[in-house]
């Protein structure tokens, strides 16, 4: 006879003894109630402070419970792991607090001031190696080294002692708040963190309902739910890295699954506005990752109306770098910048007219690239104009086309788009 396989579930006092384990190197995160988000959702907007951990995201927790788990023997042989940035972070600090030797695999995508910062947490016990253009391409390096050189491999989220570790925040969210949680809304990547929550929220608070939240771009959990099996996705947007995998765990669909309330996505635009929004509004710095929540509250707001919701702000990793890529996309979003071929006549004054002309009063360009290159009679420029309402690209495209100005559309245009701009 067959013996019946019990799909892993976490179980809440394992989880009770991860908050014991990593209390040791994690204080209690805040819960802070953000007034902006509460009064434009009419709801009790609160946000759980991931982000203000030591290694600025709440990887930390899964990282040190697992690693905290190990035997003298697997210590000795050292741990190796894969990751786009925050658990890399986590595992570092675990190697140098537990005194082990780590080896890190991080796509070769992965921004510098995650990198750097690895390197800083690590102190002396972490070797960085660079792989791949995805989190999948690193993970499949390090589970190969890992196996010739006989480490334990500390995944980033499909492991019982990572998910128990990220659960802890569930914990701290019922002990902090004494009313009612009705909502949850937590990032998705891998899924350990949802995971985690459902273990606690179905045992403490069951009427909870849990939303999970993935980037637009790479909707690998909300994907598999709806095949009813755990799917790779051939190609992601990588541009929320902290989120943004081909295939989540098979713990975590497994737990998603049967557990979550709900599975939405959000554009990058979109969270790039929020991500602007939190630093201009509340002085708050957070990664693209940590502001997948409150990005995804617009979805649900005549659901929460009147509701305590909890936004967890899952990291604050964000290089400033990358602040001009995430304005642009969080402009692109909004359609307030758009991109055109234009055909400029080849004679003096043609470049005043277009400006004096055919752009609205408030328009302003912000992209050029011109170059006579024949005796042609007339001449294409990629021109990037920056408008101050989206209603007014319709009757600049309208001038443009009368004048005889409009060359093409390039926002519609994704790899005409991506070519050229």
């Amino acid at each position: 006879m067959t013996e019946r396989v019990t799909p892993y579930f976490p179980d809440i006092e394992d989880i009770k003894s991860a908050a014991q384990t990593i209390s040791q190197v994690a204080k209690i995160t805040p819960l802070i109630r953000n007034e902006g988000y509460s009064k434009k959702c009419n709801s009790n907007i609160l946000l759980k402070r991931e982000d203000l951990h030591k290694v600025r995201s709440y990887k930390i927790r899964g990282a040190y419970n697992k690693i905290s788990s190990l035997s003298k023997e697997e210590r000795e042989n050292g741990v190796f792991c894969a990751s786009a940035g925050n658990h890399a972070q986590g595992v570092a600090f675990a190697c140098s607090h537990l005194n082990i030797l780590g080896t890190i695999y991080m796509p070769m995508v992965t921004p510098k001031q995650k990198i750097e910062q690895t390197q800083l947490f690590g102190g002396g016990k972490i070797r960085i190696v660079l792989e791949g253009d995805t989190f999948d391409d690193s993970n499949k390096a390090a589970l190969k080294a890992c196996k010739e050189q006989g480490g334990t491999f500390v995944h980033p989220f499909d492991d019982p002692k990572i998910i128990e570790g990220q659960g802890t925040i569930g914990l701290e969210l019922l002990e902090q708040y004494k009313e009612p949680i009705d909502y949850v809304f937590v990032a998705v990547g891998g899924g350990g963190l949802a995971s985690g929550l459902c273990g606690v929220f179905k045992e403490l608070s069951p009427a909870t309902k849990i939303i999970g939240v993935e980037p637009k771009g790479a909707p690998s959990m909300k994907t598999s739910i709806e095949k009813g099996e755990n799917t790779k996705l051939d190609q992601i947007d990588k541009f929320v890295d902290g989120a943004a995998v081909q295939r989540v765990g098979d713990l975590a669909f497994n737990i998603c699954k049967e557990y979550l309330y709900d599975m939405i996505t959000v554009p990058e635009g979109k969270v790039c506005q929020t991500i602007l929004d939190l630093y201009n509004k509340d002085a708050i710095v957070v990664e693209p990752a940590g502001a997948l929540t409150l990005s995804a509250l617009d979805s649900y707001r005549g659901e929460i109306e009147g509701k305590n919701v909890v936004c967890i702000v899952s990291g604050g990793n964000n290089d400033i770098v990358r602040m001009a890529e995430i304005k642009e996309r969080a402009l692109l979003f909004a359609s307030l910048k758009h991109y055109f071929i234009i055909r400029f006549p080849q004679r003096p004054g043609a470049l005043k007219e277009f400006v004096s002309e055919i752009l609205g009063p408030n328009d302003d360009i912000t992209h050029f690239e011109y170059s006579k290159k024949s005796s042609k009679e007339n001449a294409p420029a990629i021109v990037g104009i920056e408008l101050k309402n989206p209603d007014q690209l319709e009757p600049l495209m309208k001038r443009m086309k009368e004048n005889n100005f409009f060359g093409d559309y390039l926002n519609d245009k994704p790899d005409l788009f991506q070519y050229l701009i």
